[in-house]
């Protein structure tokens, strides 16, 4: 069996309301909620919640997505959708606190390790089921969106 074990430390948005949790699928096309989504001021500044590369940036069926891979752990990718505006390329680096965009209705953080994906809380949802003996670990620190990431909020 394999494990998930990620050591990231992902700012999550601690200003904005939960309106959707995570509940991982039952298989990879079943209904679930593969990220949180939260209420936000539409227009109010996105960060990043963590160092890294933009892999991916722009729509998908007319909804902006900015995708960062870890710099940490390169299995690692945080999905931000629901942006209004994007204002990252792929390609480009990113330090906690950068950012990517500005806020739609709502917007969404998921995060995966590999191909399975996880809580962005810390792992405390399901897994896969052929990943059910493992626990993914994540640092996960609350900040602030927009500004400021709390000092040392990513210190080791």
């Amino acid at each position: 069996m394999l494990a998930l074990v990620a050591s990231v430390c992902l700012v999550l948005p601690s200003g904005a309301n939960i309106v959707d949790t995570f509940r991982a699928p039952e298989c990879e096309r079943c209904a679930g909620n593969r990220g949180i989504e939260y209420a936000v001021v539409t227009g109010a500044p996105v960060v990043s919640g963590l160092r890294g590369r933009v892999t991916f940036a722009g729509s998908v069926a007319g909804r902006n997505y900015v995708v960062v891979r870890a710099e940490a752990d390169s299995r690692v990718r945080v999905t931000y959708g629901g942006l209004a505006t994007v204002s990252v390329a792929r390609g480009d680096l990113l330090r906690t606190g950068d950012m990517l965009g500005t806020a739609g209705a709502t917007l969404y953080v998921g995060m995966r390790v590999g191909e399975t994906y996880v809580d962005p809380r810390g792992g405390s949802g399901r897994a896969a089921p052929q990943f059910a003996a493992a626990r993914p670990r994540f640092r996960v620190t609350l900040g602030t969106v927009p500004h400021p990431v709390p000092a040392g909020a990513c210190a080791r």
